[in-house]
């Protein structure tokens, strides 16, 4: 749904660490040629489409760690979050 709204390679959404809730969505994505937009529309347009507790709390931006095959890392996003959460905490 972001992707086809906000020109927008397929996003990944992980978990991250969340002092008050436990975890909370974090959302990793990589822009397409030549377009841009914000943290905060994407945070918007996940407001207005989807219910609060579904809605990233963050949003970054970049390429995706990949294999050789070419499969998006998780275990690697998700030590990226929860690294960015402790120093940000």
């Amino acid at each position: 749904m972001i992707a086809v709204e906000q020109g927008l390679a397929p996003p990944l959404v992980i978990d991250a660490p969340d002092p008050k809730w436990g975890e909370t969505p974090c959302a990793f994505v990589e822009l397409k040629q030549g377009r841009t937009t914000t943290e905060e529309e994407i945070i918007a347009f996940c407001k207005s489409r989807l219910a609060g507790f579904k809605t990233p709390r963050k949003v970054v931006f970049g390429e995706a760690p990949k294999t050789s095959v070419g499969k998006i890392q998780k275990y690697a996003l998700r030590a990226q979050a929860h690294s960015r959460e402790a120093i940000d905490l």
